[in-house]
């Protein structure tokens, strides 16, 4: 009896790590895409477009909408929400810090040519689909954003991978206008953002037959 409380205790401290980890990995690859300065991927260009706007960090912003990316879920799933999903806000601060963190570290790195911000790009692509590949495999909590989609799919007939496309692309289109609108130019959406789109999933796949 002792020993199976003590595996499954083993168990879900690996599951921490995992998720603590990948959260840490996403971070830096978020940081390096910020870096490259060819737009980020999706699920953090909003935050950075706001962050451009308020003055916060970018690490502060991807706290606060991940925060109201958890009370979607609870508006939209009510009582079929997981209350244990709440530890999303832990994860999410976890994640926003470091994100922080990534960026003064890796701040005094020189990005001066076009090629080198493409290396920073598929960097950061890499280091974002191999987080995710950790916290998925951690199988503790999703993601806020991953979370959102996850609701509207359990509510309407909408395929998961449909969904998360959408969700993208409503994204993608509020950080726009908020450009424009508060900017007066595009920030935080271009060829990188299409390049993060398309191949982070992609890899993502690949990495989890790894961990398989």
């Amino acid at each position: 009896m002792e020993e199976n409380i003590s595996s499954k205790m083993n168990h879900s401290v690996k599951r921490l790590v995992f998720l603590c980890l990948g959260l840490i990995i996403m971070a830096f690859g978020v940081a390096f895409s910020i870096k490259a300065g060819l737009g980020t991927s999706p699920i953090s260009s909003v935050p950075y477009v706001t962050s451009e706007i308020s003055g916060l960090s970018v690490g502060t912003t991807t706290i606060i909408m991940n925060f109201i990316f958890v009370l979607m879920q609870i508006a939209i799933l009510r009582k079929q929400y997981d209350w244990f999903q709440l530890l999303q806000f832990p994860a999410a601060i976890l994640f926003g810090t470091a994100i922080d963190l990534a960026q003064r570290i890796i701040h005094p790195i020189m990005c001066s040519s076009y090629f080198q911000q493409w290396i920073f790009c598929i960097l950061g692509i890499f280091l974002i689909a191999f987080g995710v590949s950790l916290e998925v495999n951690a199988d503790l909590v999703t993601t806020p954003g991953e979370g959102v989609v996850l609701s509207i799919c359990k509510i309407t007939p909408i395929k998961f991978g449909n969904m998360k496309m959408i969700f993208d692309i409503i994204l993608v289109c509020i950080s726009i206008v908020l450009s424009f609108l508060f900017l007066g130019e595009l920030s935080g959406v271009r060829e990188g953002t299409i390049a993060a789109a398309v191949f982070v999933g992609q890899i993502t796949k690949q990495t989890n037959k790894l961990f398989h």
